[in-house]
């Protein structure tokens, strides 16, 4: 198989069955119907340009396609150093994720070192305490001011809440452990022991924690749910996500606390949900779990959130 002949087939891999090779390829170069002709059926020749254009279109990689199988192309969520910065990135996110938020039999796999942003996406103070946290660690800069002083723009929850969207409307497979809501927990300790969070507020975003497991436990609960949630006692988890869908994959894969790589990458998606599919064998489902082994994880959950709550009050009877 020549170098043409492999691009080609990796193109008409990426496409639906009833898309036609050679308007598409026509439309990506944007060449006629019978140059493009010439090129599908091999009586022309792509340029080195033209190679180029079409795996960026593609997210092929050419290391891939034209020596071996062990380098991948991967695409990167964009860097954040403001809240203009973190707007684009819930924007670009968002539109990531359209094409499976409108395909059927769309699922994501989520393996959660941390509570998934999608469940502290909203109108809460928990919502509004997790973009400042962000933005604090992601920015580079000491933070001098309160987070009672911080105020996001009206546009970055909008498009915050457009990504939650495209997470309520697919199939979900999250994974989690004991310690999931553990980073959670610390941010909002470490910034009351600052002296940049209100004891009042620390102990509402706590409060906002609770209903958050309250939730996903009601979710569990839900036979009409798609949400499945899974417990691994074992499982180093890391915030790797993946979404499938019958004609696309996409891996999402963190290097930094927002930052992720992306790749469509047919076999490492396919070998990624292979691995998901093993770990969920060996999890426990707490959604077919009986109520006290359910019970048992949620109530974890909620006493290390109580923990944290009466050690902050705590301190604060002791600094009075």
């Amino acid at each position: 198989m020549d170098n043409q002949e492999k691009l080609l087939k990796a193109i008409r891999t990426q496409l639906p069955k009833t898309a036609s090779v050679i308007e598409e390829i026509a439309t990506v170069l944007n060449i006629s119907y019978d140059a493009s002709h010439r090129r599908v059926s091999q009586k022309s020749k792509f340029s080195i340009e033209e190679t180029i254009l079409l795996c960026k279109h593609f997210s092929l990689s050419m290391d891939l396609l034209f020596t071996d199988n062990s380098k991948v192309i991967v695409e990167k969520t964009s860097e954040i150093h403001s809240l203009t910065d973190m707007d684009k990135y819930f924007k670009e996110s968002a539109a990531k994720l359209e094409y499976f938020k409108n395909t059927s039999n769309a699922k994501m796999y989520y393996s959660a070192k941390d509570i998934p942003l999608f469940h502290t996406i909203g109108g809460t103070l928990l919502s509004k305490f997790k973009l400042y946290v962000w933005l604090n660690l992601l920015a580079g800069t000491q933070q001098e001011d309160t987070f009672e002083n911080f105020t996001p723009n009206r546009s970055l929850m909008e498009d915050s809440m457009k990504l939650k969207t495209v997470y309520e409307n697919i199939e979900v497979h999250e994974i989690w452990n004991d310690t999931t809501i553990n980073s959670s927990l610390q941010q909002i300790y470490y910034y009351y022991q600052a002296g940049l969070l209100s004891a009042t507020n620390a102990r509402l975003l706590c409060e906002d924690l609770k209903e958050i497991i309250q939730k996903v436990e009601e979710r569990c609960c839900n036979k009409n749910s798609r949400f499945y949630l899974y417990y691994n006692e074992l499982l180093i988890l890391n915030n790797n996500v993946l979404v499938t869908a019958p004609e696309k994959q996409s891996l999402f894969v963190p290097y930094t606390m927002l930052g992720y790589f992306i790749t469509n990458d047919k076999d490492t998606c396919s070998n990624t949900k292979t691995f998901f599919e093993n770990q969920i064998k060996n999890s426990k489902s707490l959604n077919q779990s009986g109520t006290r082994d359910r019970k048992i994880f949620f109530n974890r959950a909620l006493q290390k959130i109580n923990l944290y709550s009466q050690r902050i009050d705590n301190e604060l009877d002791l600094s009075l």
